[in-house]
């Protein structure tokens, strides 16, 4: 794999439709706190890149891509795991983890109007409605296939879990590096 893939990038600046609502900038996740203090969303070049592809997949249909949570530090990592130390859910700070190293996504589908649509639970749920193998009804079966099979198709595998947590199928090519997303605005 090339250097600059191996940097990292906004998302935005491949692709300003993509919707960037990260939840630990904010206090709407499962911590009720602010985890990390930026708002931008930044992931490994490449791994950027095939969400990029995604995106286009998607507007295809007449949807957006919107991410929850992208490349996540390793300070804020210790944060969600001391508040929720289940690693199922919530991985063990490590700086060769997929969202401490930039190379996934938690993410959902909106529609035309930049509405969430109905998936088969909340981010962050912790139970077994989260499971990519959850029984869904047919409007979210719809929309899970739709995000699903566009982010299999631009390279990224889906962890069982939990179904917006997408990961670069490349990820384990992607050496630890920590950068901070406020150089990215």
């Amino acid at each position: 794999m090339n250097s600059f893939k191996q940097g990292f990038t906004n998302i935005q600046k491949l692709d300003p439709d993509i919707i960037v609502d990260l939840k630990y900038a904010t206090t709407d996740n499962f911590t009720n706190k602010v985890v990390y203090d930026f708002t931008t969303a930044i992931a490994r070049t490449g791994t950027a890149q095939k969400l990029a592809i995604a995106s286009e997949l998607v507007k295809e249909k007449g949807y957006f891509i919107k991410v929850w949570d992208a490349y996540r530090p390793v300070s804020a990592q210790k944060k969600l795991f001391e508040v929720y130390p289940d690693p199922h859910f919530v991985a063990e700070p490590n700086p060769n983890f997929s969202h401490q190293k930039g190379v996934t996504f938690d993410l959902t589908l909106v529609d035309a109007n930049k509405k969430e649509v109905k998936m088969q639970s909340a981010f962050d749920d912790f139970s077994k409605r989260a499971h990519r193998n959850f029984k869904r009804n047919v409007d979210e079966e719809k929309y899970y296939q739709i995000l699903n099979d566009a982010m299999i198709k631009a390279g990224f595998i889906g962890y069982p879990e939990e179904w917006w947590d997408y990961r670069d199928s490349e990820m384990d090519d992607y050496q630890p590096l920590a950068a901070n997303p406020k150089d990215y605005f």
